[in-house]
C-alpha cells in the first residue's frame, strides 16, 4: 500500500494544482486506493478544521491563494543576487507565500522597499511557491512614447509617429538598447531636458521595421488617438486601492459561480450559475445568477480613475496587445473575477419559467468567489461527453444547469425573433515575434451562445429595473434601418434570386426569413453581410429608443464595467436606485448623461476603427509574401473604381481596380450595384464567384490589390481593348447587359 503523504505535501499538492483538487485527484496523484481512501478523507477534514482548507462541493481549495496580479514589496537581494519579494496583500493564517522576481533586460533596477504590480504564476520549487514578472513599479508612472529612432553621434533622437506632430525625444548611447537607425522603438521618459534641450527617453523595446507586423497595432493605436498611458493621479489612485470587504454586501460565496471565457481572456468580468427552481408554481423553470465584478466600488465619480475610464470609454483590444480601460490593479486583479478569490460584485438573480420567459429578478451587491476558470471549448466538450479532469466535478452540479437553463433562454429566443447574422468571427494568430501564423475563423459553440443569452437576460433586467425605478441611464441603442438602406438590401436580395417584401412595418423575423431562404446556399455570406450592412450603429442615449437587432424595447449594457464606461454608468445607476452607498450617480454625472452617451459612443467607433486599421494591416502582411497566387473568393462590393472581393481563406478584403478588371472599359450602374463591360457586355455583380490573383499586399497601409482571372468559373471575355471605345457603350450593348443584370436578379427563383 502507498504511504499516506503528509498534510503539508497535501497542501504543497493543491496549492500546485488547483484545478485538480477533488478528492479522487489527491487520491490518484499521490497513488492512494482502496481503504487508504479513508484515511485521506480524515485527513483532509482535518486540513478543513484546521483552517487550512475549505471544501466547495467536492473540491478541496487552498483559501489563502494570491491573485495572479498582486501588490508586493522588494526584498533585499540574495548572496545570489535573486530578488525576491513579499505580497502585501497576504491574509492567510498560513505561511506566507515566497515570490521570486524574474526579471527582464528591460526592466528598471529594483531596490529593496520597492512596491510592485505583479503578475504571478504558480510554481512547484523548493525556495519559493510563485514567480513574479513586474508589471510596473508602483509610484513610478513614466510616459510611454512611441516613434522612429534616429541614430546620432552619440546616441539618437525619437521622432514621434503621431499625425502632425514633431515632438522629439533625447536618447543617451546607453539608453538606446541596441536600436538601429529607422527603426521603430517604444520607450519611456527618463528625465527632464537634456543638452539638446529635448526630454529625455530610455527606449525599452525595439519593435523593428516601421512596417513590420508588431508594430501594426501600436501605429494604429496612435493614429487614432487611442489613450495608452494613464495619467499618474490615476496610477496612484489604482495602486491604493484595497479590495472590498464583506461589510454591506450579500455573501454569494457559497454559491459556485463560475467564469467561461475564450482561452486567452485579458480580464473576467462576468460569472454565472443556475439551477432548478423548486417552486412548484414553475414547474421546469431555472434560477439564473449572473454576477459582474463591482467596479463602481473602486471607480468613484469625479475621481482621476473616473476622469480616465470616461475619456477612454472603452478598452480597446487587438491581436497582440489590450489597451484597458482601467489600469493593470484593477483590470488585472481588484476588478477579475479570478478563480478561488474572493471579489466584490454586482449580481442579479432572475426566476424564468420552463420556455425561458423571465419572471421576476432582483439585484444585490455582494461577494463572491469563482470556484473554477474555463473557457469554452472544455466547457463544450465537458457536454459532448468528454470532460476534463477541471470540468468533471463541475459537470452535474453546475454546467448540466447552465445548459438546461440556456436551452429554455432559447425557446425565448427563437420566439422573439432577434436578428440571426451567421458571420463567423476572424481571428489573426501571432507568433512571438509578432508574426501572422494563420488566419483562422474562430469556432461557435453552444458555450458562447449561453453566456451571450445570461448576459442579454442580465442586461435586460438592469433596465428594466432602472427604468421601473425612474432612475437615469445610458440605453443600449440600435435603431432600425433607414429606408435608402433596406432598399440596397432588396437590390442585394433581388440579385441573388431572393425576395425581401416591401409594404410593411420591418421586423427582424422578415430580415431572419430572408437570410434562412440563403442559408446554404452559395449567396449566404454575401446576403449575411449585405444585411449586417443595412444597419444603423447601435449607439449609447440617455432616451430609450429600443434595441432593433435584439428585438427588445429596453437594453442597457451592465455585464462588462471593466471595458465599458457605459457599465458603469449603469452599476452606478444601480446602486443609486437601491439605495447602496454614496458611490452611484453623482448630479454632476446625471447632468453630463447626454455629452457622456456621445462621446463614448464615439470611442467606441474609434476604437473599432483602430481594430479594423490593425486586422487589415495584419492581413496584408500575412499575404504579401504569396503575392503572385491565385486565390478563390466573392464579389462584396461594387464601386465607381473597381470591384471588392472577400478571399476565401482569410476573410481579407481586397480591390480589383478597374485596370485589372479586364482588356475592355466597364461602367459602373449604381441602380443595380454592377460593372458592365462596354464591348462584351459581360455583367460583374454582387455575389459572383471569382478566381482572382494577388497582384500586392501592402502591410503600412492594408491595401491588397488583386487582377481578375475568371469570373463563375468563366474566363473573361476579350473586348476591343481599352485603346478603343473608351467611354459612351453602344446602346445595344448596354441594353442587352441591363437584361443580363435582371436576369441575374431571377437566377435563383428559376433554380427552385
Amino acid at each position: 500500500m502507498k504511504t499516506l503523504p503528509t498534510k503539508a505535501e497535501i497542501l504543497e499538492w493543491i496549492a500546485a494544482n488547483p484545478t485538480l483538487s477533488a478528492k479522487r485527484d489527491i487520491a490518484k496523484a499521490f497513488g492512494i486506493k482502496g481503504a487508504a481512501r479513508i484515511d485521506l478523507k480524515r485527513m483532509l477534514k482535518e486540513l478543513e478544521a484546521e483552517g487550512h482548507l475549505e471544501k466547495r462541493k467536492k473540491t478541496y481549495r487552498d483559501p489563502d491563494r494570491l491573485p495572479p496580479v498582486s501588490v508586493l514589496q522588494v526584498k533585499a537581494p540574495t548572496a545570489d543576487g535573486d530578488l525576491f519579494a513579499r505580497p502585501l496583500e497576504w491574509h492567510g493564517e498560513g505561511v506566507e507565500p515566497i515570490i521570486l522576481i524574474v526579471t527582464r533586460a528591460s526592466d528598471p533596477a529594483l531596490g529593496e522597499g520597492d512596491r510592485i504590480l505583479g503578475k504571478l504564476r504558480v510554481v512547484h520549487e523548493e525556495d519559493h511557491n510563485y514567480e513574479a514578472r513586474l508589471i510596473r513599479r508602483i509610484g513610478a508612472n513614466p510616459q510611454r512614447v512611441v516613434g522612429i529612432y534616429r541614430k546620432g553621434a552619440e546616441g539618437g533622437r525619437i521622432v514621434s509617429i503621431d499625425k502632425g506632430s514633431d515632438k522629439e525625444w533625447s536618447v543617451s548611447e546607453d539608453a538606446a538598447f541596441g536600436a538601429r537607425d529607422g527603426e521603430l522603438v517604444e520607450a519611456e521618459q527618463a528625465g527632464p531636458k537634456g543638452r539638446l534641450g529635448l526630454p529625455r527617453a530610455r527606449i525599452v523595446e525595439r519593435l523593428g521595421d516601421p512596417s513590420a507586423p508588431k508594430a501594426v497595432s501600436l501605429i494604429a493605436i496612435h493614429q487614432h488617438g487611442i489613450p495608452d498611458s494613464f495619467p499618474d493621479d490615476a496610477i496612484a489612485e489604482a495602486d491604493a486601492m484595497k479590495p472590498a470587504g464583506l461589510s454591506g454586501r450579500e455573501d454569494l460565496r457559497d454559491i459556485p459561480l463560475i467564469t467561461i471565457d475564450p482561452v486567452d481572456a485579458r480580464d473576467r468580468d462576468d460569472a454565472c450559475f443556475a439551477e432548478p427552481d423548486d417552486d412548484p408554481k414553475n414547474e421546469g423553470g431555472h434560477i439564473v445568477w449572473v454576477a459582474i465584478a463591482d467596479v463602481a466600488h473602486y471607480v468613484r465619480p469625479g475621481s482621476a480613475l473616473d476622469r480616465e475610464a470616461r475619456n477612454r470609454g472603452n478598452s480597446s483590444y487587438f491581436p497582440d496587445r489590450v489597451v484597458p480601460m482601467l489600469p493593470d490593479r484593477l483590470s488585472g486583479d481588484l476588478c477579475s473575477l479570478h478563480e478561488g478569490v474572493p471579489r466584490a460584485c454586482m449580481a442579479v438573480r432572475m426566476r424564468i419559467d420552463a420556455h425561458g420567459q423571465k419572471l421576476d429578478h432582483r439585484f444585490v451587491r455582494g461577494m463572491m468567489r469563482s470556484p473554477a476558470a474555463l473557457n469554452y471549448r472544455e466547457v463544450q466538450e465537458g457536454m459532448d461527453g468528454t470532460p476534463n479532469d477541471k470540468v468533471a466535478p463541475l459537470m452535474d452540479d453546475v454546467i448540466r444547469p447552465l445548459y438546461d437553463a440556456y436551452y429554455a433562454l432559447r425557446d425565448a429566443r427563437n420566439a422573439r425573433q432577434p436578428l440571426d447574422l451567421d458571420l463567423p468571427e476572424r481571428k489573426i494568430v501571432l507568433d512571438e515575434k509578432g508574426n501572422v501564423t494563420s488566419v483562422n475563423f474562430s469556432e461557435r459553440f453552444d458555450a458562447h451562445r449561453l453566456i451571450e443569452e445570461f448576459m442579454v437576460l442580465a442586461n435586460v433586467a438592469a433596465a428594466e429595473t432602472l427604468v421601473a425605478k425612474r432612475t437615469p441611464l445610458l440605453f443600449r441603442v440600435h435603431e432600425e434601418p433607414p429606408p435608402e438602406k433596406l432598399d440596397a438590401l432588396r437590390e442585394t436580395a433581388q440579385a441573388a434570386g431572393l425576395t425581401l417584401a416591401k409594404g410593411q412595418v420591418l421586423k427582424t423575423a422578415h430580415l431572419n426569413r430572408l437570410l434562412h431562404d440563403a442559408a446554404g446556399s452559395d449567396e449566404a455570406e454575401l446576403i449575411n453581410m449585405a444585411t449586417l450592412r443595412s444597419m444603423t450603429q447601435a449607439y449609447y442615449n440617455p432616451e430609450n429608443f429600443g434595441h432593433f437587432g435584439l428585438a427588445l424595447k429596453s437594453y442597457a449594457h451592465f455585464t462588462s464595467p471593466i471595458r465599458r464606461y457605459s457599465d458603469l454608468i449603469v452599476h452606478r445607476a444601480l446602486i443609486t436606485a437601491h439605495g447602496w452607498g454614496d458611490d452611484g450617480l453623482s448630479p454632476e454625472g446625471i447632468e453630463a448623461l447626454e455629452q457622456t452617451a456621445q462621446h463614448i459612443s464615439d470611442t467606441e467607433r474609434r476604437s473599432m476603427m483602430a481594430e479594423r486599421d490593425t486586422t487589415d494591416r495584419y492581413l496584408a502582411s500575412y499575404l504579401s509574401e504569396r503575392v503572385g497566387t491565385e486565390m478563390g473568393g466573392r464579389i462584396s462590393g461594387i464601386a465607381r473604381f473597381g470591384a471588392f472581393v472577400k478571399l476565401d481563406e482569410t476573410g481579407a478584403d481586397g480591390l480589383i481596380p478597374m485596370r485589372n478588371l479586364g482588356s475592355e472599359y466597364f461602367h459602373f450602374d449604381a441602380e443595380t450595384a454592377t460593372l458592365m463591360g462596354a464591348d462584351t457586355g459581360v455583367v460583374i455583380g454582387l455575389g459572383q464567384r471569382v478566381t482572382v490573383r494577388l497582384t500586392e499586399a501592402v502591410p503600412v497601409t492594408g491595401g491588397i490589390g488583386l487582377e481578375l482571372l475568371t469570373l463563375d468559373g468563366n474566363a473573361l471575355p476579350t473586348g476591343r481593348g481599352r485603346q478603343g471605345r473608351r467611354g459612351t457603350a453602344p446602346r445595344r450593348k448596354a441594353t442587352k447587359a441591363k437584361k443580363k443584370a435582371a436576369s441575374v436578379r431571377r437566377k435563383s427563383s428559376r433554380r427552385r
